[in-house]
């Protein structure tokens, strides 16, 4: 009977799910949901925890021993950044590359660009932190290459991540910088005309935005992790994040 027990013991801590933490910057948000249900409905013993935030307070989180198996960052720079302090389990890939727009919840007329940031009438644009966010350094670069950063700089509102930048975007300013990928989300659902409430920012008016995952030093014995870093390089995976905005390189 006692080896009975401990079969059965065996037996039922084989069938625990295992799980899967994984931090990613904030423009995944909507693709995430769907990747993590495509992935667990394929992988059902397994689930995944999703943290997210703008990719430089996640690298300094790792960097300080958070317990995250897999890093999906809005640039390749912060999971480099890791590698070379040797907290990953080798090195970046990318994913996906994003898109960066410019919005506004109120109807507009975008014939001159990036170059409407300029106008006397738009007095404040949302943007994320470009310390911390790799779309905000894209809105800088944009605003800079279209020669319009001195007249816009005053009216830049920072935000911490480009989740923010969109709440902002929606509630306290003219326009915003935000990810392509947002508009496939609730908030933005009834603002999702192009040309009336935002327009795609010309892809060489910044650099692009390669979009790197990274396993984790926490995941170097954890299969689960390593499963789940393999789906999001499946033809699956690429169909999901082509689905809501962005490139597959």
């Amino acid at each position: 009977m006692k080896t009975l027990c401990i079969v059965f013991l065996l037996a039922a801590l084989t069938l625990k799910a295992d799980s899967v933490r994984v931090a990613a910057a904030s423009n995944t948000a909507y693709a995430m949901k769907a990747l993590k249900d495509a992935f667990e409905t394929k992988y059902p013993d397994i689930t995944v925890e999703t943290v997210m935030g703008s990719s430089g307070k996640l690298t300094a989180q790792v960097k300080h021993g958070a317990p995250f198996d897999i890093f999906l960052s809005a640039n390749v720079k912060y999971p480099r950044y890791l590698y070379e302090a040797g907290k990953t389990v080798g090195k970046e890939r990318v994913y996906a590359r994003g898109a960066l727009i410019l919005f506004s919840r109120k109807a507009r007329t975008f014939e001159s660009g990036v170059n409407i940031c300029s106008r006397e009438s738009v007095k404040r644009i949302a943007i994320a932190n470009p310390k911390l966010a790799p779309y905000g350094i894209a809105a800088h670069e944009a605003l800079t290459k279209a020669g319009v950063i001195e007249e816009a700089a005053p009216k830049l509102i920072k935000a911490e991540n480009i989740n923010q930048t969109m709440q902002y975007a929606l509630k306290q300013t003219d326009l915003g910088f935000i990810a392509r990928s947002a508009l496939y989300s609730d908030a933005l659902s009834p603002y999702n005309k192009e040309g009336v409430h935002w327009i795609a920012v010309a892809p060489d008016l910044y650099s692009p935005i390669e979009q790197a995952a990274v396993l984790l030093q926490h995941a170097k014995n954890n299969a689960a992790a390593t499963t789940f870093m393999d789906f999001l390089f499946s033809d699956e995976a690429k169909s999901i994040f082509t689905h809501y905005g962005y490139l597959i390189p």
